[in-house]
């Protein structure tokens, strides 16, 4: 079934996305360049021994967001393909012009951008922000609409970060406030100005099968498997990034435990849903982000893992069904029961602990849950013992806030903007289809080796 011609994405597309290949160009050509190689041994060395730390962590990142998030999407039994190709599509797109931005606010210095492994990995930090925001909308958007969503989306993350990172001080060194909690708000907000007051009905198209569920269950182990990656990759190495690597298998660890538990107890017969298990065991690489590189004590680690746990599967029995009745709020991934109540959690988590150091009013106790690279001394002592450690809490709260409140906004706003009708969404009949973006041969058209319709048919009747 094609779409109406007013919805019709095939010219809009294709010319967008040619002009701005041909503007990246443009811009790689006069402005990218690489480091000048190192004639120093020492510095070659120094340089190789940065590369070999940080890509390992890096290749598992790819990994991570290119095949695990990939999976998970699928569970959508009609919209497999789609999901896996708009996540990679959207994963490279958003790459791309955070690297821009991100070299013209932060690395244009005497009209060159230095191009690094690690201005990569933070471009596609940023990217990350548009694939869990569109978890929101996901099968109900067209791909056209996603690319408006990710233009807007990453420059606003960028702004955030500065404020809540830069400005305020906060420490989220796993991105549980800055990409989780943000992107959660982002995608919570685009939905609703998108969808308005309007209660969208199940769709059946919508409704996970067994085999769908199986692969959305891949990619949720494969994104298990590799989440310590991206919490410690911006660690300082060492003891920092070493803790990181714990603290973080200690709460997965104790999610997908806690999940089976809580999961099992809400079914009368005992029985669990892949959907809390797909999620509620990633929960506690969500909420400990924040406090990863901070050197709590291994039971805090498994106790947030445990509660982040608790508050997305209830999240998803109870407070994704208030939200429908209540806002006729559209979530169709469940982000707010993965990103955003365990990114809270992670909020709480580095509050409590930052507060707790303040028992000692020298500041010694606030140095261990400092990460580091932050020297105590300047944020604690230096402004005025326990006084400098409440106010780093008042600034994570802060952070949690600002993050919040300038993604519903944006989001909103980005909302808006996609309801334009040049802008080809979908009618409600081609939602949660592969159809409206691939050509899909199916069997009576195989059978029929590019005959007609009917010698289609015919063929596969005399097969029957």
């Amino acid at each position: 079934m094609a779409m109406p011609p007013s919805t019709d994405p095939r010219c809009l597309l294709p010319l967008s996305l040619g002009l701005f290949q041909g503007a990246l160009l443009l811009f790689f050509a006069l402005f990218i360049t690489y480091d000048e190689p190192s004639v120093q041994a020492e510095d070659a060395n120094l340089v190789a021994n940065r590369l070999y730390s940080i890509f390992p962590f890096f290749q598992d990142i790819q990994v991570m967001l290119v095949v695990g998030l990939g999976l998970l999407l699928t569970f959508l039994p009609r919209y497999g393909l789609s999901a896996l190709t708009h996540n990679f599509f959207l994963l490279n797109f958003s790459t791309q012009w955070a690297l821009v931005l991100q070299g013209l606010l932060h690395h244009f210095h005497h009209g060159q951008v230095q191009l690094h492994l690690h201005n990569l990995l933070t471009a596609e930090f940023a990217a990350v922000t548009v694939l869990i925001s569109v978890g929101a909308v996901l099968g109900r958007t067209s791909l056209c609409q996603l690319l408006i969503v990710a233009a807007c989306e990453v420059p606003v993350y960028f702004a955030s970060e500065w404020a809540i990172v830069t400005h305020l001080g906060v420490l989220d060194v796993g991105g549980s406030i800055t990409i989780h909690v943000f992107s959660c708000y982002f995608g919570l907000g685009l939905s609703k100005a998108l969808f308005g007051a309007a209660r969208q009905p199940v769709h059946p198209k919508a409704m996970p099968t067994p085999d769908s569920d199986l692969l959305a269950l891949v990619g949720t182990l494969i994104l298990w498997v590799f989440w310590p990656s991206f919490v410690a990759v911006l660690c300082q190495p060492g003891d920092a990034q070493h803790r990181a690597i714990l603290n973080t298998l200690l709460a997965m660890s104790a999610s997908a435990v806690t999940t089976v538990v809580v999961s099992s107890l809400l079914d009368k017969d005992g029985r669990l849903s892949p959907g809390h298990l797909q999620n509620g065991s990633l929960a506690g690489g969500v909420a400990i982000g924040a406090v990863a590189d901070m050197a709590v004590p291994p039971v805090a680690a498994l106790a947030l893992g445990n509660l982040s746990a608790v508050a997305c599967v209830l999240g998803f029995r109870f407070l994704t069904p208030f939200l429908v009745r209540k806002l006729a709020l559209q979530d169709q991934c469940g982000i707010h029961n993965l990103h955003g109540l365990p990114g809270i959690l992670g909020a709480a988590a580095s509050t409590v602990a930052i507060l707790v150091a303040s028992e000692d009013t020298s500041g010694s106790r606030f140095s261990q849950v400092t990460p580091v690279g932050v020297n105590a001394s300047e944020v604690g002592v230096g402004w005025g013992g326990d006084h400098g450690v409440g106010r780093q809490a008042l600034c994570q709260v802060a952070g949690l806030a600002v993050a919040i409140g300038s993604s519903l906004l944006a989001g909103l706003l980005t909302g808006m903007v996609l309801r334009l009708p040049c802008l080809a969404q979908p009618p409600e009949q081609l939602c949660f289809d592969d159809t409206l973006y691939f050509k899909i041969q199916d069997e009576a058209e195989s059978l029929g080796l590019g005959g007609t319709v009917e010698e289609a048919a015919l063929a596969l009747k005399e097969r029957v």
